[in-house]
């Protein structure tokens, strides 16, 4: 799994070069995500806009990137592809990340 980490004002984004996150690719996701966000800022935007798919396993492993940021950081998303924010409006963890037009847009909205 390609990510690419960097940092935009004070909020780490970590693009998602991937056209799946699915059962095939979950746990290199969720293991490089955790890699490149151990000791990041507390905001962290996950761009997926190159992203064509995600399945139960592929969001499951979004939502334990999440949980390993903890209470103190936050995990926003951004550039999610048609597929891909339906499966998070159908599921509704739309009410749980913040979703944002791009990297650029999550970050102006953290920003103030």
């Amino acid at each position: 799994m390609e990510l690419e980490s960097y940092l935009l004002g004070g909020t780490q984004v970590v693009a998602v070069h991937a056209q799946r996150i699915d059962s095939a690719a979950a746990i290199r996701f969720k293991d490089a995500m955790r890699a490149v966000t151990a000791d990041g800022p507390a905001h962290v935007v996950l761009d997926l806009s190159t992203v064509a798919f995600v399945d139960s396993s592929g969001l499951g492993a979004i939502v334990a990137v999440m949980k390993f940021l903890g209470s103190g950081r936050r995990l926003d998303l951004a550039g999610l592809t048609p597929d891909v924010d339906k499966v998070f409006r159908l599921t509704r963890m739309d009410t749980v990340f913040g979703i944002f037009r791009d990297a650029d847009a999550a970050c102006r909205r953290a920003a103030g």
